[in-house]
């Protein structure tokens, strides 16, 4: 005897469920690499700042270095650090958001699953629905 067919309401919402883990790990992700990012600049402004104004500092421009002013140098990577700052906090947000959502949506499907019932009906079509 074969298992039940899983109702298309549930697959559904396990299909949002899954969306939604994708996301969440999309942006752990993108907080990862932007937290390197973010360790690697940190890094190489400290090492900066320990010379002198007079040494010859340079920059990376694809493949090649450019002579530059340590000063202006300065200036970027500190405006980098405090970028990914910015950008980090935002991620963490989103990340905050979405783990709500899924423990949201793991709750309506436990719910949904015990009490075995069925979602409401969807809203009735509207006159821009193309299939009418």
């Amino acid at each position: 005897m074969s298992a039940p067919q899983m109702p298309p309401w549930l697959q559904e919402q396990i299909m949002k469920l899954q969306q939604s883990q994708q996301n969440l790990q999309s942006i752990m992700t993108q907080r990862q690499h932007l937290e390197m990012e973010k360790a690697e600049t940190e890094k190489a402004l400290e090492e900066l700042k320990k010379i002198t104004d007079t040494d010859s500092v340079f920059k990376q421009a694809g493949t090649v270095l450019i002579k530059s002013d340590k000063k202006i140098l300065v200036d970027e990577l500190e405006e980098k650090v405090e970028l990914s700052k910015t950008r980090s906090t935002v991620l963490e947000k989103q990340e905050v958001r979405v783990k709500e959502t899924l423990k949201e949506q793991e709750a309506k499907i436990t719910e949904m699953m015990k009490s075995g019932a069925t979602p409401p009906p969807p809203p009735a079509a509207t006159k821009d629905n193309p299939r009418k």
